[in-house]
């Protein structure tokens, strides 16, 4: 009794429980615009900032200077060099011709160069190409005394401690003299090797006929000695027509087995951020991404602070995580497909590599985790879950109560009352109330026909608080009204059984009569 008088004085309402499955529904409808929102402002600034231009520059760039031959020689290019000679050959051939275009294809020049190459006449050589050479000490290995005879010199791999500092050859210019770096560059990793910065340097002309002359003079007097281990070829280009700069390093490693392996670093970066309207855009989704970053990050430590380590309990709450520590291929398109077509497991795991040596497999190793042994995971578990959730619900008979399908529903049908294009629930429930005035009009008598009515409103009332499906729960405890009022619909209930009955039977007793 004392639950049932706690449920009468504070129970909610029907009308109240429908009021906030309503509120629970716009709601979760308005966070789902708002996390779609999100998610369109996130691809935009995501693959915004990448450029298809990118890529087409880094491949035009790597056809002029990695895939172009040797002159008299169609075998080799700068991806193929093994030797001393073939590295000559191609900083006199390839590389000397992609760096200086003075003229257009009909030997005209048709435009001011400023004493400034412009590559495939659109790219501007910025300042001038640097090589620089790392080169190791003598003797900074043991040779085995048996072999000392035949062997009086001894270059170990390239190391901090091993770096020749000395001055060798001529002693004249700066590339036979070792020179400190000024800058914090980070060190260079390569394929047998980390390389730090300074060395033996020298900056190209801006004549192309000097710059010849110097790599012969560098030829003939040896720069490149048993002791080198690696030398590096950097020069900037500036695009205007796309806004793009193109950062290129080429390296060819000399290692302690002899031979060369050669490697490429080209980066096509927007310095120059903001110029266009398109760029403004950007810019706004950025501070849009600030500010949904702020909003989610604030949400999510309010429940860390309310829920605590049972925060950590929910499926959900991983994900949302996961969602704010989200912060190339050719094209967007492209990049969705390969990354499909890894997920499927085909993919070019050479290619990503040769992309980048470093973040190529960093990349690739990341993305297979995260989709196969965390996302695809946290999505079955969800799946399971919500399976195993609602079969529950099923088997004990309860119905939904999210019910966001009857909620469209019903919205769409005001919108079409509003419209008039169908009648109003009110006027049907009129009609339907104007029913009871033809048995009277029929000579029914009075009392059957309040009876029958009183009888109605309480199959109504109970039928609405105990199989409606607008309740929040199946099973609610009785108040003394409603068992009193639950009782007289049995009585009344009966009573319309004993008169069916009895008219049952005095039809019965008639139809034997009128066999007789």
């Amino acid at each position: 009794m004392a639950e049932a008088s706690r449920w009468h004085r504070g129970g909610t309402s029907i009308h109240n429980l429908h009021y906030r499955k309503e509120v629970q529904i716009t709601t979760t409808l308005q966070e789902l615009l708002l996390y779609f929102i999100f998610l369109i402002n996130l691809c935009i600034l995501t693959f915004g900032m990448v450029n298809p231009h990118m890529y087409y520059l880094n491949k035009v760039m790597s056809s002029l200077f990695l895939d172009t031959y040797i002159p008299d020689d169609e075998r080799t290019n700068f991806k193929s060099i093994r030797s001393i000679t073939d590295f000559w050959k191609f900083m006199e051939g390839p590389l000397l011709d992609g760096l200086y275009w003075d003229s257009w294809y009909n030997n005209q020049k048709l435009y001011d160069l400023k004493n400034s190459s412009r590559i495939y006449y659109e790219n501007i050589l910025l300042g001038v190409p640097r090589v620089r050479q790392l080169k190791v000490r003598n003797n900074t290995c043991k040779v085995y005394s048996s072999f000392q005879s035949l062997m009086s010199e001894c270059y170990d791999k390239y190391t901090s401690e091993n770096e020749d500092l000395s001055d060798f050859g001529l002693r004249l210019d700066s590339e036979w003299k070792y020179s400190t770096s000024n800058t914090n560059s980070p060190w260079h990793w390569g394929f047998v090797g980390v390389y730090g910065n300074g060395g033996y340097i020298f900056t190209l002309s801006k004549s192309k006929s000097e710059t010849k002359n110097k790599f012969i003079d560098l030829r003939l007097n040896s720069w490149i000695t048993r002791g080198t281990r690696v030398i590096f070829i950097d020069f900037s280009l500036y695009n205007a027509n796309v806004n793009l700069f193109c950062i290129i390093r080429l390296v060819a490693e000399f290692p302690a087995t002899g031979g060369i392996l050669t490697s490429w670093q080209l980066y096509s970066v927007k310095l120059l951020r903001y110029v266009s309207y398109y760029d403004y855009f950007i810019a706004s989704c950025e501070i849009t991404f600030c500010i949904f970053l702020f909003v989610f990050t604030t949400q999510e430590l309010k429940k860390m602070k309310e829920f605590k380590t049972d925060y950590f309990k929910s499926i959900w709450n991983w994900l949302e995580l996961l969602l704010l520590l989200v912060d190339d291929f050719s094209t967007f398109q492209n990049s969705i497909f390969a990354q499909f077509r890894i997920v499927l497991g085909d993919f070019n795991f050479a290619g990503i590599q040769q992309a980048n040596r470093i973040l190529g497999p960093i990349y690739f190793i990341t993305f297979i985790f995260f989709v196969f042994f965390v996302l695809l995971n946290m999505f079955l578990a969800i799946i399971n879950d919500t399976y195993s959730e609602v079969k529950a619900d099923y088997s004990i008979g309860r119905r939904p109560d999210f019910e966001l399908g009857k909620m469209l529903k019903k919205s769409y049908q005001n919108a079409l009352e509003k419209l008039k294009l169908r009648k109003s629930q009110k006027n049907e429930d009129k009609n339907i109330g104007d029913l009871a005035e033809q048995p009277r009009r029929e000579n029914f008598d009075e009392n059957e026909i309040q009876r029958a009515e009183q009888m109605k409103k309480w199959k109504e009332r109970l039928e609405k608080k105990y199989y409606s499906t607008e309740t929040q729960d199946d099973y609610q405890p009785v108040t003394q009204q409603e068992f009193r009022e639950l009782f007289l619909y049995t009585v009344e209930l009966e009573k319309e059984l004993h008169y069916i009955n009895s008219k049952l039977n005095g039809v019965m007793r008639k139809l034997s009569a009128l066999q007789y």
